[in-house]
């Protein structure tokens, strides 16, 4: 990236973790509770991070492995994987899998645990959501971690949310995203 790409990524990152703080504190929608919203002043994120913006090829699998994710309720989710990201962290060489609730989509849901989680992150994982007309480039896809997320259970008891498999957990830091979520009851 340019300079100037640079600064346009870190400002467009921003607005979104702007509009995103803008929702929790005054949508009825939103995961935060109602209790907390006085109290709420934003979520806590890592400074933006050049280092944890990857554009990587998807190596898709020959024929997607159907997969059950169990949710923070016991419920099991059914889940295509996809493909894998590989891409490298501090010198370490990392995947993730990539997951489809369907063939029919084209977007693709991307969980993953760190050596962050349960101390500087939720515990449970945090998810990624890769949209092909915001993430897709011309040899493949935009994996910036800097848009990492908890999962609305990390909010409020009253959400189920998938658990990340194990083979989406990262033996490295990702200080990218948003960090715990001070007022979680879970």
């Amino acid at each position: 990236m340019t300079p100037d790409q640079q600064d346009r990524w870190r400002s467009e990152l921003e607005e979104f973790r702007r509009e995103k703080d803008g929702f929790l504190r005054r949508s009825p929608s939103s995961p935060i509770p109602r209790e907390h919203g006085s109290r709420f002043k934003g979520l806590a994120y890592y400074p933006a991070d050049i280092r944890y913006y990857f554009e990587v090829e998807l190596h898709r699998f020959g024929r997607p492995e159907s997969i059950e994710i169990q949710d923070t309720g016991g419920n099991l989710r059914k889940f295509l994987i996809w493909g894998e990201f590989r891409f490298e962290v501090d010198g370490r060489d990392c995947v993730l899998h990539a997951y489809k609730s369907s063939p029919r989509e084209s977007n693709f849901f991307v969980p993953f645990r760190d050596t962050t989680s349960g101390k500087e992150t939720y515990g449970a994982g945090r998810y990624m959501d890769l949209y092909e007309e915001r993430d897709r480039t011309n040899w493949g896809w935009v994996l910036d971690f800097n848009l990492a997320y908890n999962p609305y259970c990390a909010y409020s008891p009253h959400y189920v949310c998938p658990f990340v498999p194990p083979e989406n957990w990262l033996d490295v830091a990702i200080r990218a995203g948003e960090k715990s979520y001070p007022l979680a009851v879970t």
